[in-house]
């Protein structure tokens, strides 16, 4: 259900693994398919493509660059229940729902996306089946949340700030703010999705709360290497960089183009959340700038230049030096191309620096390939990813508000000539490689073990069903400020019946006195 693209590639991987091991998979998402997997079906209903196409032909780049937000809060909070109603919307041409297509089938575990699972849910719901999560925004706790895990705010920058796990008075301020805004945010519009699916099952629907908190695994997006040390209930398991593999062979004219580099190779890429068509003309011609300073090296630049393409388009071999579309004014050191093996690159002894829009699985494979980054971020959880990799000495945060020519040239000759970061990125990558099992066979482990016990409550925290008042022991604490207020009571009138049987002493001791003055 997320409105960008990268959602799918942990899902296509996971996909591929279970394939292999026998499994058919059913891949339910608003994006086309891209390419033909015996084993896979995917599911694409057509409104749902049109709708996240429609929401998603935004500039965020320019607004960035302009002191702007990407997105609204009214355009971001609209988004979940449209995107659900175009979900469940029969097809205009079959009639038929995406439910009831599904129903034809029969299915032992639905994995969805843990940063977008209200909607889905609800389409789980109605298959009665056993569930996982996919946390594909690795700094995201909502779904850990309702599963139960602890989240302090004092060390867990909220996904939507650029801080980090060590904050300070004011940032703390921020972030437990941030979180408490969101945790409302989500509720409204979880309340407009329930609306939705109740229009389009019945009325007797759980809550998305209510479905969410009986989650049997959370495939968490990260690792304490690369993310932070968190303390985890046992559903909740780390899989960072299950999509990530060795470097393969080039394509001739790009091994050549890299091998021929006099000092190497610049990589720069803003993922397939920006659409390089809507990129400011300013801030395009600034890369052009940058680039032809750098004539010993050769950049590989990934230009989508129009604005929508198809992944036979994508997939186009790399264009001539030269220009391009409405790319005019490029140095003879740059290549353009609307799609580029990010992997392969960022494998290949030749590439000295990523210039990266700070998106997660990018930092994730360039963090696997040892390759130190400049970061751009643009919205969503890129700023908490830059600031995590800044903060950890392997990469350069550069704000959008704030870049420039120099700014963006200084960081990338930094992160080319100071060794600081090439040894930090390094360290990293060993750290994420020294695992006892791959990530894909742990994802893999644990889809089956639910397929196979499907009940695995004991896996899961009471926690889940706990209210705020129960969790934090709010009710314990008011029983002890009753008896602690029942026992101030007493000593109150303890006290106060034994000042006043005093006072009455004293005043019949005055009165015998006075009595006897007078006899």
């Amino acid at each position: 259900m997320g409105g960008t693209k990268s959602h799918k590639i942990p899902f296509w991987e996971l996909a591929k693994g279970l394939i292999e091991k026998g499994h058919h998979v059913t891949f339910l998402s608003g994006f086309r398919a891209d390419f033909h997997i015996d084993g896979l079906k995917e599911i694409t209903p057509m409104h749902l493509v049109h709708y996240i196409q429609n929401y998603t032909d935004w500039d965020l780049v320019g607004a960035r660059y302009a002191h702007k937000r990407p997105v609204s809060v009214w355009q971001a909070l609209r988004y979940p229940a449209e995107a659900c109603n175009s979900l469940l919307e029969s097809d205009d041409h079959t009639g038929v729902t995406v439910t009831d297509e599904l129903l034809t089938q029969r299915f032992h575990l639905a994995i969805v996306d843990g940063a977008f699972p209200e909607c889905a849910l609800g389409i789980v719901h109605r298959l009665g089946l056993p569930f996982m999560f996919i946390n594909t925004v690795g700094f995201y706790t909502g779904s850990l949340a309702m599963a139960g895990n602890p989240i302090a705010y004092a060390v867990t920058p909220h996904v939507f700030t650029a801080l980090t796990e060590t904050m300070n008075l004011w940032q703390r301020i921020e972030n437990y703010v941030t979180h408490l805004l969101a945790d409302l945010l989500h509720k409204f519009y979880s309340n407009q999705v329930h609306a939705v699916l109740m229009q389009h099952f019945s009325t007797s629907i759980p809550h998305p709360y209510a479905l969410m908190r009986n989650v049997s695994i959370i495939l968490q997006n990260g690792h304490a290497s690369i993310t932070y040390a968190r303390p985890y209930y046992p559903n909740v398991i780390e899989i960072a960089c299950l999509h990530c593999r060795p470097a393969g062979k080039l394509p001739q004219d790009l091994e050549q183009f890299m091998e021929t580099a006099p000092a190497g190779v610049i990589f720069f890429s803003m993922g397939s959340s920006v659409r390089a068509a809507n990129m400011p003309e300013e801030f395009r011609h600034m890369l052009i700038e940058v680039f032809s300073r750098l004539p010993q090296y050769h950049v590989l630049w990934k230009w989508d230049g129009n604005g929508t393409t198809t992944g036979a388009q994508l997939r186009a071999p790399i264009l001539p030096n030269g220009p391009h579309q409405n790319m005019s004014g490029i140095s003879r050191n740059v290549r353009l191309s609307g799609w580029l093996p990010q992997q392969d690159i960022l494998g290949h002894r030749k590439l000295k620096a990523f210039v990266t829009h700070g998106g997660l699985l990018s930092m994730y494979e360039a963090i696997y390939h040892a390759v130190p980054m400049v970061m751009l971020p643009v919205f969503c959880d890129h700023d908490v990813n830059a600031a995590k990799a800044e903060s950890d000495g392997y990469a350069v945060r550069l704000p959008l508000e704030t870049i420039t020519a120099d700014k963006l040239y200084q960081a990338i000759m930094a992160i080319i000539n100071n060794d600081k970061y090439k040894r930090k990125i390094h360290e990293k990558s060993q750290l994420l490689l020294d695992q006892m099992t791959k990530p894909m066979d742990t994802a893999i482990y644990w889809a089956e073990y639910v397929m196979k016990h499907k009940d695995v409550s004991h896996l899961q925290s009471p926690v889940r069903n706990m209210s705020f008042f129960i969790y934090h022991s709010l009710d314990v604490l008011c029983v002890f400020m009753l008896i602690a207020g029942g026992i101030l009571i007493i000593f109150q009138q303890i006290l106060k019946y034994t000042l006043r049987h005093r006072k009455l002493q004293k005043v019949e001791a005055r009165r015998r006195i006075k009595t006897l003055k007078q006899c």
